[in-house]
């Protein structure tokens, strides 16, 4: 029974691994022109409808470049990520020693 069960599992992750790929890649093939964030976005239809609009505020930290914004950007995903991995990873060790100590 725990064959069947670990087959399963090991099936389950290749078909989410595909999935991920999948849906990484395609964006890519489909979409063409360039990729560009909600704030450009929305920052033209404002002036489209309102061309007398003043932002409220300004930055604190202007990025001298679109590299390094996209640079920082990366960064904090990245970091998120890592953190939400780490997490994960150890209150999934935590369940499992526990499960084991029982």
């Amino acid at each position: 029974m725990k064959q069947s069960s670990q087959s399963n599992n090991g099936w389950n992750n290749w078909l989410l691994i595909s999935a991920v790929v999948a849906l990484t890649i395609a964006p890519l093939i489909f979409v063409r022109g360039e990729y560009g964030g909600a704030d450009g976005e929305a920052e033209e239809v404002i002036t489209e409808v309102k061309p007398e609009y003043k932002p409220w505020f300004t930055p604190i930290f202007e990025p001298p470049s679109g590299e390094i914004e996209t640079l920082l950007f990366c960064a904090q995903a990245g970091l998120g990520a890592g953190l939400i991995g780490y997490s994960i990873g150890l209150y999934r060790g935590r369940s499992e020693r526990k499960k084991r100590e029982e």
